[in-house]
């Protein structure tokens, strides 16, 4: 082609290609992955409330959903609850001694059974091991603070399922305001106000259904947030549970074979000239026999053929196949296999450390978030209204300097508790780090431990005895012994190539 007398040769067409994410691949394997980007809210609405009931009959009929929740309430509220340490520091800076004394005094009267739950039958102890186990197993539960109850601190508890809240109630209000889920939020998001049911809807009895509106400010909802607009909680289980109850199925049909299998058959066939069939396979009541027993003999009419009933299953292939799909469940659930299953068979000391080790950082991390957006929730309401109510004779214009608790959650031994020792002595020698840390991991109050050997001290000097603690020398190393052990090793004897 000529333009002004000027050759012009048009460039080769080339192909575009596009490179794509191989995960989002159309074809024949993926035809079955429905998936959906609507806001969590939206997902929550249809879905929440199977996935809770769900969750609460894996909770009253599975065992392994049993016992993650006995282990979180056990190592995240650990035997002894959570402490509390009141830390307030005078203008100096020191420690307040005198309203640390009292404010912890009355938090222990108020933690009582009788002054914390409205119910007044929950101790602290047993309210917040409630309140963590029932977040786990619905995804979330509702702390209302209730200022004004007829106690000696006018502040009492009310722990409520999250049922109250319902999930069919979304609305856009004149003020601007949307209720999502059941919870009143501004433009931002924030929490405003809760619209409970005035009455829990498993309640057979519950008829005319009413909301009640509670500000934001009386409560304390708590769940794991995993979108950023989410505003219920999940069951901790929600990914775990098809295979859990698939689990629990599988395993009942292996036991229900394995008791058929055990159990010993005859079977007897009347010729035709015994005279006539007198089994009917029907009990006394003329139910219908179905179960097979031990030694039981079966009355067959003239002409039945009989087969072999011998069923072998479970077989080799049950163990691994549990192991492998109890795994999955672990995972999902947050905890080591070894735990759940209460399995150590072929566990070396190593691998045990190893798992221990993550699985303990995984029940600080819980510990840490309940007591974020729970205890600290709490306490300063417990402050204010002790001044208020006369329990707590402290001055109230310094109720922000005095709001200083310390929580101690729970904390593990290991298993070579000498080691340790050593390690911590070490530590402690090198200036790495201090007594009062040291007591904090193991679970105590450094102060306390002193207070109670100067009254250990001077029982002893009162009572005219003494005591010696003797000295435990650490075993020397020997250098030498490693060497050889590395030697025997490479060897396969004593390091001459001559074995033993």
């Amino acid at each position: 082609m000529k333009i002004f007398g000027l050759e012009i040769k048009r460039a080769p067409s080339r192909k575009v290609t596009f490179r794509n994410y191989a995960g989002a691949k159309s074809d024949r394997l993926t035809a079955d992955w429905i998936t959906t980007n609507l806001v969590s809210d939206e997902i929550l609405r249809w879905h929440l409330s199977k996935l809770r009931s769900r969750s609460r009959d894996l909770a009253n009929n599975n065992d392994y959903m049993k016992n993650f929740l006995r282990k979180l309430k056990v190592n995240v509220i650990g035997p002894n609850g959570i402490g509390m340490q009141s830390k307030a520091r005078l203008r100096n800076g020191n420690l307040d001694k005198r309203s640390n004394e009292k404010i912890e005094e009355a938090w222990q009267n108020w933690t009582k059974k009788a002054n914390i739950s409205v119910c007044g039958t929950l101790t602290f102890k047993d309210f917040i091991s409630t309140a963590i186990e029932t977040v786990a197993r619905d995804g979330e539960v509702l702390i209302r603070k209730i200022k004004g109850y007829d106690n000696k601190f006018s502040y009492a508890l009310q722990l409520l399922e999250a049922d109250h809240l319902d999930e069919n109630l979304n609305q856009d209000l004149a003020n601007g305001n949307k209720i999502r889920l059941g919870i009143e939020k501004n433009r931002w998001g924030k929490p405003i106000a809760y619209h409970l049911l005035e009455k829990h809807p498993g309640e057979t009895l519950a008829s005319g259904q009413s909301y009640v509106r509670i500000p934001a400010e009386e409560i304390i909802h708590i769940f794991i947030k995993e979108r950023p607009t989410q505003s219920r909680g999940v069951p901790w289980a929600h990914t775990a549970i098809i295979r859990l109850r698939m689990l629990g199925l599988y395993e009942e049909a292996a036991l229900v074979n394995a008791r058929i299998g055990a159990s010993k058959m005859q079977a007897i066939i009347m010729s035709d000239s015994s005279g006539e069939f007198t089994g009917d396979g029907k009990d006394a009541y003329n139910n219908v026999v179905d179960e097979v027993e031990p030694g039981m003999r079966e009355l067959l009419p003239p002409g039945t053929t009989l087969h072999d009933f011998n069923p072998q299953y479970p077989s080799q292939e049950y163990a691994p196949f549990n192991k492998a799909a109890l795994r999955g469940i672990a995972s999902g659930l947050g905890c080591s296999y070894n735990s759940l299953a209460n399995d150590l068979e072929g566990v070396n000391f190593s691998s045990l450390r190893s798992g221990l080790l993550e699985e303990r950082d995984g029940w600080k991390a819980i510990q840490s978030w309940f007591i974020e957006n729970v205890l600290e929730e709490i306490f300063p309401v417990f402050l204010e209204m002790a001044i208020l109510s006369g329990e707590l004779n402290l001055s109230y214009a310094e109720i922000q300097r005095l709001t200083a608790p310390k929580w101690q959650g729970r904390r593990w031994e290991w298993v070579d508790p000498e080691k340790d020792i050593n390690a911590r002595i070490t530590a402690l020698s090198a200036g790495l780090t201090t007594r009062t840390r040291i007591c904090a991991e193991q679970g105590d109050d450094f102060e306390e431990i002193l207070e109670e050997l100067k009254e250990e001290k001077k029982m002893i000097t009162d009572s005219g005895l003494s005591f010696f603690l003797d000295a435990i020398k650490k075993p020397e190393n020997n250098p030498a012994e490693p060497e050889e052990d590395m030697a025997s090793a490479a060897t396969g004897g004593d390091g001459n190539g001559k074995n033993h």
